[in-house]
């Protein structure tokens, strides 16, 4: 239960920080303002640089399902731990985006539209309207590149001290990229949470948001598992 609430606060604050920054000050359906995709970028990857540091000796910070069954593949982490870490993420991603919504709703004139609260997508009518390959693609490579670092930092070649930092950095430079094409997800409870409540086009999308970051996940553990971690 110590390990689930942790990642249920962790995924918790990733999402409500996150998402938050995107949908109050950061960003409209026309393009980015306020603090613009930049701000967003470094909200997101902020929150995860304070939550490595908070849970990190606890659970890791995994607070991403695709980061729990890329461990898992990789052999770093039992099965039921995964389970527990996963619904501990999906729930604390749900309650974040209930807070979110009951912030936005009281903003005069407020009305949920597509894709709200943060919402990832693609295609028409979300920003940049990429279509689903590009979304795919993004995702999966993304994802794979980010749990590259993350087995990196985590490692005996890296430090320790300072993976967090570097895991958090690697975020905003994901976010830089892929918000235009699909608002960045590399995370299934990120994406999870805000659709529950958007439904729409956020909701029959998901499953790619699924889909994608799994696939880079599971492909990264392979690779390091495969190569970085033999004798030769």
């Amino acid at each position: 239960m110590k390990k689930l609430l942790a990642e249920l606060i962790g995924t918790f604050s990733l999402v409500l920080f996150g998402c938050g920054a995107a949908v109050i000050s950061g960003v409209s359906a026309t393009g980015p303002t306020g603090i613009g995709l930049l701000g967003i970028s470094f909200a997101f990857g902020l929150a995860v640089v304070a939550m490595a540091y908070a849970i990190g000796g606890i659970t890791g910070c995994h607070i991403n399902p695709a980061i729990t069954i890329s461990m898992l593949v990789a052999g770093k982490i039992k099965a039921g731990d995964a389970i527990n870490y996963i619904i501990g993420q999906l729930i604390g991603a749900t309650l974040a985006a209930g807070v979110l919504y009951l912030i936005q709703s009281g903003m005069p004139g407020f009305t949920m539209g597509e894709w709200a609260l943060g919402s990832n997508g693609w295609g028409e009518g979300y920003l940049g309207g990429y279509n689903l390959t590009s979304a795919f693609v993004t995702e999966a490579v993304l994802t794979f590149l980010f749990l590259f670092v993350i087995f990196a930092t985590t490692s005996k070649w890296g430090n320790g001290t300072m993976a967090g930092l570097a895991i958090g950095l690697t975020l905003v430079l994901i976010h830089l990229v892929a918000i235009p094409v699909t608002g960045t997800s590399v995370n299934p409870a990120r994406s999870f949470g805000p659709a529950i409540f958007a439904q729409g086009k956020a909701l029959t999308q998901l499953w790619l948001f699924f889909a994608a970051p799994i696939a880079g996940g599971v492909l990264a553990a392979l690779v390091w598992k495969g190569v970085f971690e033999t004798k030769e």
